[in-house]
Parts: structure tokens; C-alpha cells; sequence
């Protein structure tokens, strides 16, 4: 793939990576697709994406980590145990020169999958609790 080529698959994504960013995430892959039966893996935003209905895990290779976006919700023990991983914003940076901890990895696919399986607010809705609020 050239420099600058945004990949329309993952095997474009995947070959686009080097062998430690590579090796790094295939296990994630095939983990979010046996852990959350009936996803679908594609690209999205650029990255691999799987989506069940919506599109509830990105993931995404970069030089010094493996980043899982978006942010894990309202699980409270999951959250204390991603906090080493997690940034300002609850996204996760696992380090390529450490063991993916694919067991809590699992854990994050499962709960995302849950949480976006709910169906999202109408605009309208939302409004009227944020504006309720004040």
C-alpha cells in the first residue's frame, strides 16, 4: 500500500504493518470475532473496525502500540482493571513490547459489543435529558 492510502481492507491494513504490529494484532482480530459471535470485520475510520448492527470496536496499529477505541462504559470492575491502558479520554494503548493481555482484551470486545448493542437515543431525547439537567 502507498504512503497516504487510507486500506478499503483488512488484508490492505494488515499488510500495510510491520511483522511486530502484525503479529501484535491478528490475535486481537481473530479474538474479537470468536469472542462476539456474529461480528463482522471490516475497515472503518481507516482501521479494522467489527460491528454487529453498529460498529462497537476499532482497533489500530501504531509504531510503539495496539490502540482499542472507543472507551468501555458503566462496567466498573473492567474499568479498574483497564486503567493501566487507559487515557484521558478511556481509549486503550496496549504496548507492542508487552504480552497483549488477550483475556482482558476479550473482556473489553464483550462489553463494548453489549454496550453498543443498545440502541442509541433519538436526538430529540437526548436534548431533553441534557437539558433537564440544568
Amino acid at each position: 500500500m502507498s504512503p497516504g492510502k487510507t486500506p478499503t481492507t483488512v488484508t490492505d491494513y494488515l499488510s500495510a504493518l510491520t511483522p511486530a504490529q502484525r503479529k501484535a494484532l491478528k490475535p486481537i482480530l481473530v479474538l474479537v470475532r470468536k469472542t462476539v459471535p456474529g461480528s463482522e470485520l471490516g475497515i472503518s475510520y481507516g482501521v479494522p473496525a467489527f460491528r454487529c448492527g453498529r460498529t462497537f470496536f476499532y482497533c489500530a496499529a501504531f509504531k510503539r502500540h495496539i490502540g482499542i477505541y472507543p472507551p468501555v462504559k458503566g462496567d466498573a470492575r473492567l474499568l479498574r482493571d483497564l486503567k493501566p491502558y487507559a487515557n484521558a479520554k478511556g481509549n486503550l494503548s496496549f504496548p507492542l513490547e508487552a504480552p497483549m493481555p488477550m483475556a482482558l482484551i476479550g473482556r473489553v470486545a464483550k462489553s463494548l459489543a453489549k454496550q453498543y448493542a443498545q440502541p442509541a437515543a433519538p436526538e430529540t431525547a437526548r436534548r431533553k435529558r441534557a437539558g433537564s439537567a440544568a
